[in-house]
């Protein structure tokens, strides 16, 4: 079966197409074609002269729907979670599991194991192998020094679903690093009190990005530069980051991508509300905290930190949404996502002139917001 959108502009990722009609059939993008080309016995719809970008991509987002999935991982919450973020524009995403206890991640690792979902891409694991210095809302007595027997035996368990996994480099060996890569794992360096020295070793030992880029890290500092500083001189690794102003500031997520240009995506990092299990979060009006009033979580979806990019840090528009879907599926090798291309998963979100939601087509089916 065939499916024409029409009448919208197109940002593949690469380039704005005008004046061309999209041919999807079934899940898969075939491919644009001239207005009227197609055949009549085709479903077509109608964008009302929306923007058509790429599925957004979320690589750090810890629950939605009223579930925190760290303490409800469950195959019932987890399809409520799923369906709750994909509503937003996000249609592929790393369910983000917080330091734990081994009976969490296990059951973590039972559900995304047993789910076909495709909106999830699998689990960044933020720890356990992360520094208590830096360690912000996450349990200290949870967290572990790696070795290449207790990363093995996390690996083991988790069958294949862990896609990213937060470390400090201060306390990973290259021959962790190489273990999980070897495992298909995108490693990152948060929760780090590295030097800029150890952090630039980590780097050349196979970290591939940063996580959350100047949150719960060694500073940037003018006689010690920390994570940030090796970051920014690396030339290779991406560094995630979260635009909602509270986190970090505007100026420095400009000055971010000034520097790291295409290597800077972003991240929601967005918790929900929960009062059982190692996390509590409580909702503030525009953020979430720990009941102590620790900052815990971010009150974002992917398309607020695109708008935040364009309205607060003067990072062109295509340039931020490449940021929320192109450079973020590079990161983790995801290459049928994140782009409008022949052969690319035909997820697709419609938005208007001010880039607010206007409609999500997943895996070729569509719906529109009122």
């Amino acid at each position: 079966m065939y499916t024409i959108f029409h009448n919208a502009q197109f940002f593949t990722g690469t380039e704005l197409v005008k004046g061309k009609e999209l041919i999807i059939r079934g899940d898969r993008i075939e491919g644009f074609a001239d207005q009227g080309e197609v055949s009549a016995d085709v479903r077509r719809i109608d964008c009302g002269g929306s923007l058509v970008i790429p599925g957004l991509i979320d690589l750090q987002i810890a629950g939605g729907g009223g579930y925190l999935f760290s303490s409800n991982p469950t195959p019932e919450a987890l399809d409520t979670i799923i369906r709750s973020i994909v509503s937003t524009g996000t249609t592929g995403f790393l369910l983000a599991l917080p330091t734990n206890s081994g009976e969490v991640y296990r059951a973590a690792f039972r559900t995304v194991s047993g789910c076909t979902h495709p909106a999830i891409i699998g689990l960044h694991m933020e720890g356990p192998f992360i520094s208590i210095a830096r360690r912000g809302a996450h349990a200290p007595e949870l967290i572990m020094k790696p070795t290449p027997e207790n990363v093995a035996a996390i690996l083991d368990e988790a069958r294949g679903t862990i896609r990213m996994m937060t470390v400090a480099p201060e306390t990973c060996t290259p021959e962790v690093i190489t273990l999980l890569r070897e495992n298909g794992i995108t490693v990152a360096a948060g929760h780090s009190n590295a030097t800029f020295r150890e952090a630039t070793e980590g780097f050349e030992a196979g970290i591939a990005t940063t996580t959350h880029l100047f949150n719960a890290m060694s500073p940037l500092h003018h006689r010690n530069p920390g994570l940030p500083g090796a970051v920014f001189l690396s030339g290779t690794a991406c560094a995630s980051i979260i635009a909602d102003g509270i986190h970090v500031d505007y100026a420095i997520v400009s000055i971010a991508k000034r520097i790291m240009k295409e290597r800077l995506f972003l991240v929601s990092d967005a918790v929900e509300v929960n009062s059982r299990g190692a996390y509590k979060h409580v909702r503030q009006e525009d953020r979430f905290t720990l009941p102590d009033g620790t900052l815990s979580g971010a009150k974002l979806s992917m398309l607020d930190a695109v708008r935040n990019c364009i309205s607060h840090a003067g990072i062109e528009k295509y340039e931020a949404i490449r940021m929320a879907t192109l450079y973020p599926a590079r990161v983790i090798g995801a290459a049928e996502r994140g782009i409008i291309a022949p052969g690319a998963r035909a997820d697709l979100v419609m938005v208007d002139d001010e880039l607010k939601l206007r409609g999500v087509c997943f895996s070729g089916i569509t719906e529109f917001k009122n």
